[in-house]
């Protein structure tokens, strides 16, 4: 069972542009820490650079996935045809594994980006084809 919504994520062709719309125009407080500011939190997987900002009591984020100006990741490509916009919904959940392993008895198809080296479970997606067309990620519960 998911613990809650973790984020929304979000594609934008530069952190400024989200920033406006954003920080300024919405309020919403950027996670200088969380962010890797002012770099961004690099994602290599998707070739992206990662930023954060706090919704209310920063119980819910929004992260923003700018693609590295080179990259050919399926986030790019979602940016080429779509523009900015929605990318792709988080949940957490206390034990992803157990989350992996049920959504996928229940026919949902998962992206293989999120395991470690050592092959524990940190983090998973699933086609957006199998989850009614919005790309899901499913991340560990923070404390």
């Amino acid at each position: 069972m998911f613990a809650k919504l973790d984020h929304v994520g979000l594609v934008a062709y530069t952190i400024e542009e989200a920033r406006k719309i954003l920080g300024n125009q919405l309020g919403l407080d950027l996670d200088e820490a969380r962010s890797n500011w002012p770099d961004g939190s690099y994602f290599a997987p998707e070739q992206t650079y990662n930023y954060f900002f706090n919704v209310g009591e920063a119980e819910t984020a929004v992260e923003v996935l700018i693609p590295a100006s080179d990259a050919t990741s399926g986030t790019a490509r979602f940016l080429a045809k779509n523009g900015p916009g929605l990318h792709h919904m988080c949940f957490a959940a206390r034990d992803v594994s157990a989350e992996v392993t049920r959504l996928r008895a229940e026919g949902m198809r998962e992206i293989d980006l999120g395991n470690t080296a050592d092959g524990r479970q940190t983090a998973a997606f699933f086609h957006p084809t199998s989850v009614g067309g919005v790309l899901t990620e499913i991340v560990p519960l923070r404390d």
